[in-house]
């Protein structure tokens, strides 16, 4: 089927481009782009993107899709429900399922049930150790045959440092990043949040700031001898950042994300005890909230990837220091990014350009782009649309979100991959389909 999009804003940073510009799809592809009216005369299926961005597919490069393993909490086809519904084309999973993702045949297991599902690309990413107890590396190679495109022990720090080294040694063969969660345990054991003024006054152990500061330098360091590929996930601190835009100041191959509840809350969000406010790493002080906003606008912080950590309503249902960690992302995401831009922190374009360009380029994935020849992998979002955040609406398995009941602007209109609508919301908008 051939399709054009017309009407539309395309903002695509890969080829920096900001316009008013209708493209034609054909077989999955992209085939042109031109000037607004300029296919009047091809015969094609219309999409009318009136008032919208047009944009590449978003990429979040840090999901938890739960499967195999714990399908109750979420499994492929909810999470990328989800993804598709929040402007995702494509999402990277870590390994934390059951049985870990330390071998190829569960990477292969995830990539079919995703090609079964046929809704975002999934790309696994592979545990560094085996059965993620950091002690011994895991089938590495192996992992990367059957389509794992980064290494990660995420949700578990890598404490020993030699393990480290060999593991940055090893995929510097392969050419793909460490995506390391910076936590040094021993400063961090029996905490349940930021260690601060709140902490003090709920009575909550805190986790001091120090202890991502520590690893997050450690691990530079070992960049720095090795030579290796290391992504920050989830940075949170000033002091981390500082370290991450000096280590790229060297020249090291050092690259970091934020998710949007780190640049948006602060630890006063557990206020009355909220499970739902609970993540690790913990929502720290205003002063950390300000440190990402500025690592954004300077181009320390790469990409925004939401760590999408879906739980059931029993595991947060409980005791502030018994509730799992995690909230849920994909849906929020780019609303929340939309803020920076309102806020005069991002112009549009640098913040499409860290959900889709930025994010392709760290996992080397052929995406973020809406190149001439490139899979037509897009997504289309009004700017001013408003709407309410209601946890039971999401196409998420679980609704565990610090962000229910808030009024957000910017809401997706229309989502494909492959130039098949996986998501549409016109409808609703009074559009036709």
């Amino acid at each position: 089927m051939r399709r054009v999009v017309q009407n539309g804003t395309v903002i695509d940073p890969a080829n920096g481009l900001e316009a008013d510009l209708d493209l034609v799809i054909e077989e999955g592809v992209i085939r042109e782009l031109g000037q607004p009216g300029g296919f009047a005369s091809v015969e094609a299926q219309r999409i009318d993107a009136s008032g919208c961005v047009v944009a590449p597919g978003l990429i979040d490069m840090h999901v938890h899709l739960r499967e195999p393993g714990y399908e109750y909490k979420e499994t492929v086809l909810t999470g990328t429900q989800a993804a598709v519904a929040g402007g995702f084309t494509a999402v990277a999973c870590m390994a934390n399922t059951n049985p870990v993702n330390d071998n190829g045949a569960v990477t292969r297991f995830i990539v079919e049930q995703a090609r079964s599902v046929g809704l975002a690309r999934v790309f696994p990413i592979g545990a560094l150790s085996k059965g993620l107890h950091g002690e011994e590396l895991a089938e590495i190679g192996e992992m990367i045959e059957a389509g794992a495109v980064a290494i990660s022990d995420d949700g578990r720090p890598v404490m020993d440092a030699n393990l480290m080294r060999r593991a940055l040694e090893y995929c510097s063969m392969f050419d793909v990043p460490i995506s390391v969660h910076e936590e040094d345990l021993h400063l961090s054991s029996g905490g349940s949040m930021n260690e601060g003024p709140t902490s003090v006054r709920l009575g909550i152990r805190g986790v001091p700031s120090v202890a991502e500061d520590v690893m997050v330098a450690r691990d530079i360091a070992l960049a720095r001898l090795t030579g290796g590929r290391v992504h920050i996930a989830h940075i949170s601190t000033r002091r981390a950042v500082d370290s991450v835009r000096q280590a790229k100041a060297e020249g090291l191959a050092v690259t970091t994300e934020v998710a949007p509840h780190h640049f948006t809350l602060t630890e006063e969000a557990v206020e009355g005890y909220n499970t739902n406010a609970k993540m690790s790493p913990p929502l720290r002080l205003a002063d950390d909230v300000a440190a990402m906003k500025e690592g954004l606008r300077d181009g320390t912080i790469d990409a925004i990837a939401t760590d999408h950590a879906p739980h059931h309503r029993d595991e947060k249902e409980v005791e502030f220091d018994q509730a799992a960690h995690g909230v849920t992302g994909l849906e929020t995401a780019l609303s929340l990014t939309l803020r920076l831009v309102q806020d005069g922190v991002l112009p549009l374009s640098e913040a499409v350009q860290k959900l889709t360009m930025n994010p392709a380029r760290i996992l080397g994935l052929p995406y973020g782009t809406l190149s001439v020849g490139r899979p037509a992998d897009l997504t289309l979002f009004d700017t001013q649309a408003s709407w309410q955040v209601k946890p039971l609406a999401s196409r998420s398995r679980s609704q565990n979100t610090p962000f229910a009941g808030w009024e957000l602007t910017g809401k997706v209109r229309l989502t494909m991959v492959d130039g098949r609508i996986v998501y549409d919301d016109r409808e609703q908008k009074g559009q036709p389909t």
